[in-house]
């Protein structure tokens, strides 16, 4: 198993970001990156990885499929907090303005199996097919969540600026 262990030394932090990106969270990312690559390791020899197969594409899959599974439960797990309570809050005048935080906080709000979509789609780079293939739903299905994730991604505040600037860009 030593190549599995010089997959995930070199992709860990990368899975962990599309795991972010699926989740809306960062600790439920991890947990998503490492849930994925304890399958990833029971199928590597049956799978043939690396030679026979891409083992991050493999994960990815896994990650998406997950994390469009665990939208359509009712129960959630856990409820996270708008700031841990023994953290303090960081004073930065200027963080509401960065760009990855203000994506990830819309991203957060978004359901999930709109926000899956939307990571597939523009994050992964994935056609609608693909999407609509990965996650077991119909072209259409797709297209919808997507629509409706950007109409209220546009609708955020804090995002309307730059939907602004690309558009006239």
């Amino acid at each position: 198993m030593n190549g599995f262990t010089d997959f995930v030394s070199a992709r860990y932090p990368a899975l962990v970001r599309y795991g972010t990106l699926l989740t809306g969270d960062r600790g439920h990312g991890e947990d998503l990156t490492q849930e994925a690559l304890v399958k990833t390791y029971r199928g590597w020899q049956r799978l043939g990885f690396p030679a026979d197969g891409d083992p991050e594409a493999y994960t990815r899959q896994v990650m998406a499929r997950a994390a469009w599974r665990a939208g359509r439960r009712l129960w959630r797990r856990e409820v996270p907090a708008a700031a841990p309570p023994d953290r303090p809050t960081p004073g930065d005048a200027y963080a509401h303005r960065d760009t990855a935080e203000v994506v990830l906080a819309a991203l957060r709000e978004l359901p999930p199996g709109q926000r899956v979509v939307l990571v597939l789609r523009y994050w992964a780079g994935l056609s609608e097919q693909e999407i609509a293939t990965q996650l077991g739903c119909s072209p259409g299905t797709v297209k919808s969540r997507a629509s409706r994730a950007i109409a209220t991604m546009r609708r955020t505040p804090a995002l309307a600026d730059a939907f602004t600037l690309t558009e006239t860009s």
